[in-house]
């Protein structure tokens, strides 16, 4: 008899030592099958410092959900609604710089009182909100009259233009100082300014 598997070319032709072969398999794997169970118990199976595997199992999301739902209609019951004072609005926004100029616009209701009387200010509340004026273009117009006397012929008298930067050329001293802090400090190429300015 062979304790292993043996191939279809060594099997005997005797039905009885076929039969044998066949017991001694079957025996074979009930054994290994009764190992096998003993490991997955040892592995698997409940120990008492183990936890219980059946708590892993508990659908924690659907009981916390079904939980809320009570909850919920519990609060919505007018009936069972906890009392709660309503709560002062918190808002922490810090403050806006002082030294920026601000445009102060009152809002004043009615003053005449529905008895005929007038009303009084007796107190405000203030909010502060920041804007950003966005740059603004213009154009620098600057004439130069011409002068003459009519009672003499001495000429004709004109103030000096002001000296330019760029002579003849139309940026002033601030626009280029806003272009060459944008290129340099702000690392905007002066195509991407141009497509701003023209937008």
């Amino acid at each position: 008899m062979a304790s292993g598997m043996t191939s279809p070319d060594r099997l005997p032709n005797d039905i009885a030592e076929l039969k044998a072969i066949i017991r001694a398999q079957q025996d074979q794997n009930a054994r290994l099958e009764a190992l096998v169970a003993s490991f997955k118990k040892a592995l698997f199976g409940s120990k008492s410092e183990k936890i219980d595997p059946a708590q892993y199992e508990l659908e924690l999301e659907d009981i916390e959900t079904a939980i809320a739902q009570v909850e919920a209609e519990i609060e919505e019951d007018e009936r069972t609604a906890p009392v709660r004072p309503p709560k002062p609005r918190q808002t922490n926004r810090g403050s806006l710089p002082e030294h920026l100029d601000r445009v102060e616009v009152f809002i004043d209701p009615e003053l005449s009182c529905a008895c005929g009387a007038e009303r009084h200010v007796i107190g405000e509340d203030v909010s502060e909100r920041l804007e950003i004026i966005p740059a603004q273009f213009r154009v620098i117009v600057t004439r130069r009259h011409k002068y003459a006397c009519r009672s003499c012929e001495s000429g004709i008298t004109q103030a000096p233009a002001p000296v330019h930067i760029i002579a003849g050329g139309m940026p002033t001293e601030a626009t280029l100082t806003h272009v060459l802090v944008s290129k340099y400090a702000d690392h905007l190429p002066l195509y991407q300014q141009a497509q701003i300015y023209s937008r």
